[in-house]
């Protein structure tokens, strides 16, 4: 009994200390789970912050290519080439959200064929984000808002290619085509996990996805579509100059603003230090890339025409821009300036070379977003490490076969059902009068 009684009080405080470290633990783990959690939830909203903020530096890259093409074409088509940026970018947003989006990443039965469904789905609960223990980092409708900016971009390419001769009407309809169908297909085989990405094809944010899918359904039009009246005549081409220098200019600034969004956001997430980093490089090297084509171009032109020309200035800068898109992580800040000056020497010669062919780009779109694109593509080679030669060579040819290809069907289908030209007196007054019913200019319009 004495025995018992000595026990007593040491199983007593045995207890209560017991009890105690329990009551302090306790506490302090589900705080631990708190703030995990809110770590999480932190991250998720900065990393969906920042993909937001960049799809609306890509959507204002719109107006960037509103006001280059408007400043390149002639006074008199001003008026019709603003309603095809402004319709192009809502007919995107539309077809991407009912089919197009989920053609591109619904997956499919294979890599080559994708799936096939509508409409978007509900967002990422709560739960799923907090259980995926940081995998799920970003919202799917930010991740919706995202692609769909790069739809429009790809449109946006071929507006000015087929420009001041094409009727508004069809080029809309296959601006329904391009965006709800050829683009997301192609955009499957490589960010939608096709066969294109499991080959170890790299673009990072769209030289051949975005920018030489453009380009090859500019140039399939404007094969059909043929040049503007009196570009080539009597063996000669003749120069036709866009109507407002400054506003080209004030696009082309707009552009390389909205091109961080572009190359910035396709890193998808910034919440680890890791990840700053390396948008802060990508920033660095997507701007030096800019200037370095511009620079290229500038002096190639003095040294070519013997004057600065501002036109391929203002293109050799949009051409180091699409020259490091596939692959701004990786090159140090002066390789990734080489990469943009070679695409500005080669976006002055494609266009004098174009022009020889007597191929008709009013604003130089098919040399700078499809010839650099490709350029583009195969410079990864030689800056990234992981890149295959070989496989950007595939890449770059199935794009260009597959946008080309069923542009060129598409085109030709409603060339022969509703035309794609505005007549010959139509072209001559202009497409604002005929396609629009207005002038851009009318305090200037002669009586």
């Amino acid at each position: 009994m004495n025995v018992r009684m000595k026990m007593k009080p040491r199983t007593y405080w045995a207890g209560a200390v017991c009890f105690a470290t329990l009551a302090v633990a306790f506490p302090a783990l589900a705080d631990e789970v708190k703030l995990g959690d809110t770590v999480i939830e932190l991250a998720y909203a900065l990393d969906t912050f920042y993909f937001l903020m960049s799809g609306a530096l890509v959507m204002w890259m719109g107006a960037g290519f509103a006001m280059l093409e408007a400043g390149l074409v002639r006074s008199k088509n001003t008026v019709e080439i603003l309603t095809k940026n402004v319709a192009l970018y809502s007919i995107a947003c539309i077809m991407y959200l009912i089919v197009g989006y989920n053609i591109m990443y619904g997956g499919g039965p294979n890599g080559v064929i994708p799936g096939l469904s509508f409409f978007l789905g509900a967002d990422h609960t709560v739960d799923e984000v907090l259980t995926s223990g940081g995998e799920t980092y970003y919202s799917s409708m930010a991740d919706f808002f995202f692609q769909v900016v790069f739809v429009a971009t790809a449109m946006s390419i071929v507006s000015g290619a087929v420009a001041e001769r094409m009727k508004l009407w069809t080029f809309l309809l296959f601006a329904v085509v391009m965006t709800g169908f050829i683009y997301p297909v192609q955009g499957y085989w490589k960010w939608g996990g096709g066969f294109l990405d499991s080959l170890g094809f790299l673009d990072f944010a769209g030289s051949g996805v975005v920018h030489l899918c453009g380009a090859s359904a500019a140039i399939a039009g404007v094969l059909l579509l043929g040049p503007r009246k009196g570009k080539y005549s009597g063996g000669r081409i003749n120069a036709i100059p866009g109507a407002n220098l400054p506003l080209a200019t004030l696009g082309t600034f707009i552009l390389w603003l909205g091109w961080f969004g572009f190359n910035g956001g396709s890193e998808l997430k910034v919440s680890t230090i890791e990840e700053a980093n390396a948008v802060s490089m990508v920033f660095v090297n997507t701007n030096t890339a800019a200037a370095g084509g511009l620079v290229a171009a500038l002096l190639l032109s003095r040294i070519w025409f013997g004057k600065a020309d501002l036109t391929m200035a203002l293109n050799g800068a949009l051409a180091g821009l699409v020259a490091i898109t596939a692959e701004p992580l990786a090159p140090s800040p002066l390789l990734a300036t080489i990469v943009g000056a070679i695409g500005g020497l080669i976006v002055v010669t494609s266009i004098v070379c174009i022009d020889k062919i007597k191929i008709d780009d009013p604003v130089g779109a098919i040399s700078v977003h499809g010839v650099v694109g490709i350029w583009g593509l195969l410079a990864v080679s030689f800056t990234n490490p992981e890149g295959s030669f070989l496989a950007q060579l595939i890449g770059a040819a199935t794009i260009f076969s597959w946008v080309f290809g069923t542009s060129f069907v598409t085109w030709l289908i409603i060339k022969t059902i509703m035309g794609i030209r505005v007549s010959d007196e139509e072209e001559l007054v202009g497409c604002d009068i005929s396609e629009c019913g207005l002038d851009a200019y009318p305090e200037f319009t002669k009586d």
